[in-house]
């Protein structure tokens, strides 16, 4: 079992690294994208060792490929592995998606059918990383935009199984909830009602755009009320959970983020009072 830990946290990107090095940012923890990372020695991996000096480090991958019918990739494991090794990251976190085949990779968040052959390679898939990581990792949800028919399972119900069977956390995106509700029109309040609570160890708030018919999960936008509301919903079901605001493009002034992260902070104050 992955150990809660409850706090707030940024991920760290490129054009906020002198202020998290020469000053003390208001964060308890930041979450780094694995990838840009794994390759040992030079200026991003001293980087990150001195971030992580001064703040706990989260490591988000989005190449692992779990649902991968050719399995996972012993290199990039291996990698992902010594990594881990040298920054004892907070949690290992990578997406319930596929993007690699025939050794070709996408660099895209493919997604799976909600069946429960994919549930067995899916299973199968998390239970080597986690034996190559030597400790349990945490999937998240993703941002889907069609419909893989026919679904054994809704998504949720598919997360619930997966953690049962692997041991696995949960890292639940809540503005991927929403974005996935919207272009396929389930309720986003059931979603989150149906995952299991006890599994969740982190959260992540972002924003998205309005793309031609669908909505885009782009993470280019402040965190919109829509999904303030949803996190408000779900935090009264959770135990302790790290809750981050995660922005990857458009990336503004990092005292804007700051702001965002303080309302985090006072939702989760006021639904705590609201809950007692």
């Amino acid at each position: 079992m992955i150990a809660p830990f409850a706090g707030f946290g940024l991920g760290l990107r490129k054009p906020h690294y002198p202020e998290f090095l020469e000053t003390r940012v208001a964060v308890d923890f930041v979450e780094v994208i694995s990838e840009n990372f794994m390759i040992e020695g030079g200026r991003p991996r001293r980087i990150l060792r001195e971030v992580r000096e001064r703040y706990p480090v989260a490591l988000h991958g989005v190449s692992m490929s779990l649902g991968s019918a050719d399995g996972l990739d012993g290199a990039y494991l291996a990698r992902l592995r010594a990594l881990v090794d040298e920054i004892d990251p907070l949690f290992v976190s990578d997406h319930l998606s596929w993007s690699r085949i025939d050794g070709f990779n996408s660099h895209d968040l493919l997604p799976l059918p909600y069946t429960r052959e994919a549930l067995d390679l899916v299973t199968a898939n998390v239970d080597r990383a986690q034996e190559a990581l030597g400790r349990a990792i945490l999937v998240e949800n993703p941002s889907t935009y069609i419909d893989l028919a026919p679904a054994d399972m809704t998504e949720w119900r598919f997360l619930d199984a997966l953690c049962a069977r692997t041991g696995c956390g949960l890292l639940l995106d809540v503005n991927n909830v929403f974005v996935s509700a919207s272009n396929h029109g389930f309720d986003p309040i059931a979603y989150l009602d149906g995952v299991p609570h006890d599994r969740v160890r982190q959260i992540h708030l972002a924003g998205h755009s309005q793309g031609s018919e669908l909505l885009i999960d782009t993470h280019d936008q402040p965190v919109p009320d829509p999904v303030w509301h949803l996190y408000a919903h779900l935090l009264p079901r959770l135990g302790p959970v790290a809750t981050m605001i995660e922005r990857d493009d458009a990336i503004p002034p990092l005292h804007e983020l700051l702001a965002e992260l303080d309302l985090a902070r006072r939702i989760a104050r006021e639904t705590a009072r609201a809950t007692a």
